[in-house]
């Protein structure tokens, strides 16, 4: 397995982080064209927009929570070359557990669901680094 491969999925959570971005300023242009929210409405950072452009905006923030230990995880084991099946496996997982949160957030908003697939990430996400961690440990020793 090459080095690159943990990249896919690094790339895949960017590629939702960017496509909720593009969806959110999709929902936020139509409601400002419709009016049904004026740019008074909003210019401070009211929370005045419909549930839609909320739900989406909350579910992109969220990618800069959990999903940033995960860019910096990703970028160091790139720089230290530590990349193995273990990880790559585990950063699948992880994207995949981001996008069943933000199917769920974006949708049904089932707190409970989406607190048990964030759940899981976050797991996933420690396994990771304690991983990580024991591989640097046993490099070292």
């Amino acid at each position: 397995m090459t080095q690159i491969a943990i990249v896919y999925p690094l790339l895949v959570q960017v590629a939702l982080a960017l496509g909720l971005l593009l969806w959110l300023a999709r929902l936020r242009t139509g409601a400002l064209q419709s009016k049904v929210v004026r740019p008074a409405d909003i210019a401070l950072g009211q929370p005045n927009w419909p549930q839609k452009p909320t739900q989406v905006a909350n579910c992109f923030r969220n990618q800069f929570e959990a999903p940033v230990l995960f860019y910096v995880l990703v970028l160091l084991v790139l720089n230290l070359r530590m990349s193995d099946i273990v990880l790559v496996t585990l950063a699948w997982i992880f994207v995949l557990t981001r996008l069943a949160h933000a199917y769920i957030h974006t949708s049904s908003n089932v707190i409970r669901l989406r607190g048990g697939v964030y759940g899981i990430g976050v797991l996933v996400l420690l396994l990771m680094w304690i991983w990580l961690a024991i591989r640097l440990l046993s490099a070292t020793v």
